[in-house]
């Protein structure tokens, strides 16, 4: 039976011989033959298989559902099923991408601050785990996910719209503030009694005390809110924070 070198088959196929390498110690491509010193050979059924391999990667699957298409763990019809489903969700990343870009760059340009709710949306996944990771810390793992879910079902034109409602609320609170009313005014806590709800609409839950007085603590401990809400005004981080500790205390 005929074999090939590493080099021979790295030409061949247009991939390094470091790839071969790899695939061998990740066991989707096993040489037909290892010699002395490491020296790997390939025969015709593996040649197959890298075919198979860099036909399938072509197609964007990644290495471990290669692995179960060619053992026969996963039908290559599903695992391009589930490829679609990666795309899209890239689609729609990439849309509050786009979204959080024009936001900041109103924002530059001297228009209303972004809430920190969206300063994020749409950065690259290691980000987006990150914060979510912290997310999950602060109101637990069935809130993040659930809200997660909500805030990729909606449309873009409805994500874009999240900003403006914070930025109303944020508007009349601050109205009322400088008017001398007291974060316990009852004035204030109509206010923050909407905000109670635009929270729990895009978390899809309704945050009990201690979760909506974690949000209150991160307006004013967590800088990048504390910094956008101090922009409404100076000193507006800690006035929304302790009148929605009030609210939660007396209505949740």
């Amino acid at each position: 039976m005929r074999t090939w070198p590493t080099a021979e088959v790295a030409r061949m196929a247009g991939v390094s011989a470091r790839t071969l390498r790899h695939y061998d110690a990740i066991g989707l491509l096993t040489p037909a033959e290892t010699g002395h010193g490491g020296l790997r050979r390939y025969g015709r059924s593996e040649l197959l298989r890298l075919q198979q391999i860099l036909l399938l990667k072509r197609l964007g699957l990644r290495l471990d559902t290669i692995a179960d298409v060619l053992e026969g763990d996963l039908d290559r019809i599903e695992a391009l099923k589930r490829h679609a489903a990666g795309l899209a969700e890239e689609r729609r990343r990439l849309e509050r991408l786009a979204a959080t870009v024009d936001a900041t760059i109103r924002q530059l340009e001297g228009g209303p601050p972004m809430t920190p709710e969206t300063w994020f949306d749409g950065l690259d996944p290691a980000t987006e785990a990150a914060h979510r990771a912290e997310a999950r810390s602060r109101w637990g793992q069935a809130v993040v996910e659930r809200a997660w879910t909500v805030l990729q079902e909606l449309r873009p034109e409805e994500r874009r719209a999240i900003p403006a409602e914070f930025d109303a609320i944020n508007a009349r609170l601050q109205t009322l503030r400088d008017a001398g009313a007291a974060p316990d005014d009852d004035a204030v806590q109509t206010v923050v009694a909407d905000h109670y709800r635009l929270v729990a609409r895009h978390w899809d839950s309704q945050p009990g005390a201690e979760a909506y007085k974690g949000l209150a603590a991160l307006y004013t401990e967590d800088p990048r809110f504390a910094d956008t809400y101090d922009q409404v005004a100076d000193g507006f981080a800690a006035y929304l924070a302790e009148a929605i500790r009030h609210w939660a205390d007396t209505h949740l």
